[in-house]
């Protein structure tokens, strides 16, 4: 069970580490002539998009490192 819940992990701080590439490239990429019927900057909708995305994956990391250092300590 622990080896499961550590391959689970590591495919999650795999998806932050795509999160904050894919955030960095949208900032990268930012054009300030580019922008939605609002005003506002297509790049930014982007950089808040995997923001969120990488605070999601960073929460659910949390939650199975807490979980497998939970479960350690029953196992013992």
């Amino acid at each position: 069970m622990a080896a499961l819940l550590i391959i689970a992990l590591i495919i999650v701080m795999g998806f932050v580490v795509y999160s904050v590439v894919r955030g960095l490239q949208a900032f990268a990429k930012m054009d300030p002539n580019d922008v939605d019927e609002n005003g506002i900057p297509r790049s930014l909708g982007k950089q808040n998009q995997m923001m969120f995305a990488r605070v999601k994956y960073q929460a659910i990391a949390v939650a199975l490192v807490a979980i497998i250092v939970i479960g350690g300590a029953f196992a013992n």
